[in-house]
């Protein structure tokens, strides 16, 4: 993600491409659902945090994801209101999308290919997952029907834990 968000781009288009990408990193919305995204998914509680609160568009299933600063920043960016629920941003389609951040990650100095998918993937593992957050809470932010759709991304964040401890026990050796 840090690499990604320290590119320079010198595009506002390619920018705005890797802001809706990175967003989605820091909330789990699959493209469409970014598509989707209005003011009126964006809820306020009582304590003043933010919250998505949408259906999803593939499974229908609500998803409810609390709103982290750094998405929260994202759509201050392009909001010209005092409320960041005014953003405005034009989202392309999914193919423009995906070969915009190819261009991105080559910029960057990612090898990976990029797509919009990654970001979705990102949420569940690095962001949730690997931080501790219960995957029962992840499956309902993701939107799925089934714990079982979200235990894949579960599988690489035990592989990543077996590959860190394996450094961590060759320290040791």
């Amino acid at each position: 993600i840090e690499q990604i968000q320290q590119a320079d781009l010198k595009n506002i288009d390619l920018e705005r491409v890797r802001d809706q990408f990175i967003f989605c990193c820091y909330t789990g919305l699959a493209y469409i659902d970014l598509k989707q995204l209005g003011k009126s998914n964006i809820r306020k509680e009582q304590n003043g945090n933010y919250f998505i609160e949408k259906p999803r568009q593939k499974t229908g299933q609500m998803s409810i994801v609390p709103l982290i600063n750094p998405a929260m920043t994202i759509l201050k960016k392009y909001s010209e209101e005092e409320d960041f629920r005014e953003f405005k941003w034009h989202v392309l389609t999914n193919q423009k999308m995906n070969e915009q951040l190819k261009v991105i990650g080559k910029v960057s100095g990612i090898e990976k290919s990029l797509h919009f998918h990654l970001a979705r993937h990102t949420f569940a593992t690095t962001i949730t997952l690997s931080n501790g957050v219960p995957i029962e809470s992840v499956s309902s932010m993701l939107g799925h029907a089934t714990i079982r759709q979200t235990q894949h991304y579960a599988k690489v964040v035990a592989v990543k834990l077996k590959n860190d401890m394996e450094r961590v026990n060759q320290l040791y050796s």
